[in-house]
């Protein structure tokens, strides 16, 4: 790890969490303290605790004295937390800097030190609850779907349901012979019964009605429709328990009931776009299935509003997998019915259900998939079904049309969080310089992206391009002037100044403020980067910047 002057500065614009601790520890920081906020921070995935800082924003650079010997320090981090962490020592313009790189914790083991398993309590540290513990306990647990379900047997399998899968398993694998071979056979070379008994992955995915209720009644799905976002009444209601092939057409049918099209004109040429598209919808249930925990006592629920589509599965993510990065991380919660929805090519192996149904949003002028309301005892996944953006829909069509290339999966995901104005994701930011070559994407300035002239000209706001590429540089000089007119009493050192256009280099930051002061509105006192600002000319000739 090494954290770079820019990467600080982005930091102190962050805001604090359970991955993000700031403490200023100027001349004074326990190192127990640091020690279970590491443990802490590691327990939840990660993070970094920078010391030197003020912890509430805005916030300054104070400098730390602490921990001279870093050697040191990661050694005794070792010793107590088994973990290996990093530190990198920043000298900022106001005082030195520590950010610790803590790493989260390994699979199934929580880290404990002085006798407790740390957490972030709101401001405070605090002891993992005993539900938290169970959780992080369960990760390594044996896969539940591949155990035998005692007492059932396979007469409790729904015998339309098992050729179903015969002949989807036959087409997929290109095995004609599958059609011939007897169900007990089939179903365990599918691994879906060992040595004649009958796994949880057999009666999820083919059980009766009668056998679920029976042995493993959560394993249901409750279809919900709603005719308003506000509304607390259904207007329909369907409870399916028993086998997902015994349902899986009967559920989708009664959602494309209501599925409306969406009507677009481009030229001469007319196409539909439906509210739901039916291979996101469709993947979006297959992993509710395939991912929920069966160890909870919670269904399924598909909830279906005129525009939108919300699907509920108990359990949180699987180890390792967060909202953040699910379109880089699969981890099959269920492997033994994973293994059986791809066997009959329901679903792929590599998991790029989460793929499947970015691209088919965001190809389709959707907002992109929301996991934002998900916790740790839900996964929770709105499909939007409205078009945002007729104009950057048929963009894309256009630009793919004339580039003769599909747009992949990272091309979509960079071009979409610039059309919304977020940072692009990590995995996607080496598609810039391709996209920018196509004519798609523009970079104003070293820090900042905007989709292009061809764009807005497409779209016939060639005026708003104009606005966007014009103001850019007047607006970032006019913060950096109501800053230092904000603060003339005790003036504006350039650490600060940098805080106020956090996506810019300092050399940028600097170039603006040489700018202010010709034109005679701010001016600096003292040396270099030691300089505080102030608003107005300057009184001598001969001051520094």
């Amino acid at each position: 790890m090494t954290t770079t002057l820019e990467q600080l500065i982005d930091l102190l614009t962050r805001k604090e969490d359970e991955h993000l601790e700031f403490k200023e520890a100027k001349n004074h920081f326990d190192f127990e303290k640091l020690v279970k906020y590491c443990a802490a921070l590691a327990n939840e995935g990660g993070g970094q605790v920078v010391l030197g800082v003020t912890d509430r924003r805005p916030r300054h650079v104070v400098g730390t004295h602490e921990f001279e010997s870093l050697e040191r320090t990661k050694a005794g981090l070792v010793e107590r937390l088994r973990l290996r962490i990093d530190v990198d020592a920043i000298d900022h313009p106001d005082g030195r800097v520590l950010v610790f790189d803590v790493p989260p914790r390994p699979v199934g083991l929580p880290i404990q030190y002085k006798g407790a398993y740390w957490m972030r309590g709101g401001e405070d540290l605090v002891p993992m609850t005993p539900d938290m513990l169970q959780r992080v306990f369960a990760e390594t647990q044996p896969d539940f779907s591949a155990e035998v379900c005692p007492g059932a047997t396979i007469e409790e399998l729904d015998s339309q349901a098992i050729e179903k899968f015969r002949s989807r398993w036959a087409e997929k694998a290109k095995r004609s012979e599958l059609r011939d071979v007897p169900a007990e056979r089939l179903l365990e070379d599918a691994e879906l019964t060992v040595d004649g008994d009958v796994t949880y992955a057999a009666l999820v995915l083919l059980g009766t009605r009668r056998a679920l209720g029976r042995y493993l009644a959560q394993a249901e799905v409750v279809f919900e429709y709603r005719s308003d976002d506000a509304s607390i009444e259904y207007q329909q209601r369907k409870e399916y328990r028993e086998g997902f092939l015994v349902f899986d057409e009967d559920l989708w049918s009664t959602i494309n009931l209501r599925n409306d099209l969406y009507s677009l004109q481009d030229g001469l040429f007319r196409r539909e776009i439906p509210t739901f598209n039916e291979s996101a919808v469709r993947e979006a249930i297959l992993n509710a299935i395939s991912h929920r925990d069966y160890r909870l006592g919670g269904s399924v629920f598909v909830k279906q509003y005129p525009k939108r589509i919300q699907i509920d599965s108990p359990g949180g993510f699987p180890a390792g997998v967060t909202a953040e990065n699910i379109l880089e991380r699969q981890s099959p919660r269920n492997r033994r019915l994973a293994d059986a929805l791809a066997r009959c090519g329901l679903i792929e192996r590599s998991g790029q259900g989460a793929d499947r149904m970015f691209s088919a949003a965001v190809s389709e002028g959707k907002l992109p998939p929301d996991f934002s309301r998900s916790d740790d005892y839900l996964v929770s996944l709105i499909l939007h079904g409205q078009v945002q953006d007729e104009g950057f829909l048929r963009f894309l069509e256009r630009l793919s049309a004339e580039t003769q290339r599909v747009l992949s999966l990272d091309d979509l995901v960079a071009l979409d969080a610039v059309h919304r104005e977020l940072a692009i994701p990590e995995r996607a930011k080496q598609r810039v310089a391709p996209l920018i070559a196509l004519g798609a994407l523009e970079r104003p300035s070293p820090k900042k992206l905007t989709l292009s002239r061809r764009y807005y000209a497409f779209v016939g706001k060639r005026g708003e391009y104009t606005r966007r590429r014009g103001l850019d540089r007047d607006t970032n000089k006019a913060l950096l002037r109501q800053h230092i007119e904000r603060n003339a009493r005790d003036g504006s050192p350039l650490g600060e100044l940098n805080q106020v256009l956090p996506g810019m280099k300092a050399s940028q930051v600097q170039n603006l403020l040489r700018e202010l002061k010709r034109d005679g509105v701010a001016h600096p006192l003292g040396k270099t980067k030691a300089a505080r600002w102030f608003p107005g000319p300057a009184q001598s000739e001969g001051q520094d910047d």
